[in-house]
């Protein structure tokens, strides 16, 4: 049997089939292209909930990619095995010229694409890959001296001056669709097949609310309104092109722009500097003696600390795999301060749960919060939930939406605000040599 030949266009963090540069140069570089998805379980074994609502996210957008395909007479090949394992697969099935993907950062894929690349290489199959997912990479935005930036607000300001001064780009992968591989569907695995089960999704609207995005800095802050774009799990998956979300922002609002900027400048971070996946940023702070008590977690986890804002963010979390930005500061900073627990403890928890979950944006958020992260919030400064909600949910409707049948004295809080903050200072000044 003679093999087909083909070149391979690799889905990972990039689920669209418009303005897609691996997608794009795969189609316009070589003959036929074979569009394939890698269900991989090493990271499928890693979630402990069979309902999994990325999975799931994931499993829908692939089937609407795969009616696209069908309608231009191609087929997306998904396939449910280790990235080594599939392409071990595909070379005995295909005359594979090429492999085309885009980039991803974390340390994980990292190797996970070294891995892949080297056994192509032993096949002589060029692996080729594309900054897709960033407006800006890795080294694209340094110092004068090469070295990456630390701080937010200078990133932030040469990443603006070099985005106004370059050429704005689009890769009309759409356009070229003719060139995938033509075939009859191939057989679509079931979420049953890859180990896991139907859960209801509420995923936002993919088009992005320009009137949302014109008002952000009014309503950003204010959970009980619908202020927020809630792109970010369309960013996180790729259903959306970040080209495209820039040229809209760098238009109708810079504080919308610098949401977008915060997210590559953390991906910066986390390739620059790995280690923060287990330590702090600031070294220093690794010695800070956590309390980590186990029962007192479980309340943060499960909504019953007595604090409402807290409790109100921890159950819209549980029960839809979303929470507002702000909420999400204000129970951060609630469990490394109030509590004294362990940031990575909550870094985890919200990787279990979150829809918009991003390994470099979870981890620099929570370091931010528990003030050990680059360009941090200073260690004392502690939020007062109950502040917090006079200032951005003063008629509790956010509160009364999560937390059914409230009333004030719902639960016995957890700890006292002023004695958890007093203990907290003193805990903190004491493990990084502050003067008491």
């Amino acid at each position: 049997m003679i093999k087909q030949e083909n070149s391979i266009f690799w889905f990972r963090r990039d689920l669209r089939l418009s303005d897609n540069h691996g997608l794009y140069q795969s189609l316009t570089q070589s003959g036929t292209v074979l569009p394939i998805f890698i269900f991989d379980p090493n990271i499928l074994e890693t979630l402990a909930d069979k309902a999994d609502k990325r999975v799931n996210f994931i499993y829908q957008t692939l089937k609407a990619i795969q009616e696209q395909l069908t309608e231009t007479g191609s087929s997306l090949y998904v396939l449910h095995a280790t990235p080594l394992e599939a392409f071990e697969q595909l070379t005995k099935a295909y005359d594979i010229k090429a492999v085309y993907t885009n980039h991803d950062y974390e340390p994980y894929a990292i190797a996970r694409d070294t891995e892949v690349s080297e056994f192509l290489k032993t096949k002589h199959i060029a692996f080729h890959s594309f900054k897709d997912q960033v407006i800006f990479e890795k080294d694209d935005i340094v110092k004068s001296d090469s070295t990456p930036y630390t701080i937010f607000t200078p990133f932030s300001k040469v990443w603006k001056a070099k985005y106004n001064e370059g050429k704005k780009v689009r890769y009309p992968s759409e356009k070229h669709l003719d060139k995938l591989f033509q075939t009859r569907p191939h057989p679509f695995p079931s979420l049953a097949d890859i180990g896991f089960e139907k859960s209801h999704v509420d995923i936002p609207s993919l088009t992005p609310d320009k009137s949302i995005i014109q008002h952000y800095d009014d309503t950003r802050n204010l959970p009980y309104l619908n202020g927020t774009t809630r792109l970010s799990v369309h960013l996180r998956f790729g259903t959306v092109s970040v080209r495209e979300l820039a040229a809209i922002a760098s238009k109708l609002n810079d504080q919308w722009l610098n949401e977008l900027i915060w997210r590559e400048f953390f991906m910066m971070i986390l390739w620059h500097f790995p280690r923060v996946v287990t330590e702090s940023f600031k070294v220093k702070y690794d010695n800070i003696p956590w309390r980590n008590d186990p029962d007192e977690f479980k309340r943060w986890c499960d909504g019953q600390t007595g604090y409402p804002m807290v409790d109100a963010g921890m159950r819209e979390l549980n029960e839809t795999g979303f929470m507002h930005n702000r909420v999400r500061m204000v129970v951060a900073s609630f469990l490394t301060k109030h509590l004294l627990i362990d940031w990575r403890w909550g870094e985890a928890y919200f990787a279990e749960k979150l829809l918009d979950y991003d390994h470099s944006a979870n981890n620099g958020n929570w370091q931010w919060c528990a003030g050990c992260g680059c360009d941090a919030a200073p260690y004392f400064r502690i939020f007062n939930p109950a502040e917090q909600q006079k200032k951005f949910d003063p008629d509790m409707i956010y509160i009364r939406k999560w937390i059914k049948g409230f009333k004030p004295g719902y639960i016995q809080p957890v700890v006292d605000h002023e004695f958890a903050r007093k203990r907290v200072l003193e805990v903190y000044k004491a493990a990084l040599n502050e003067p008491q």
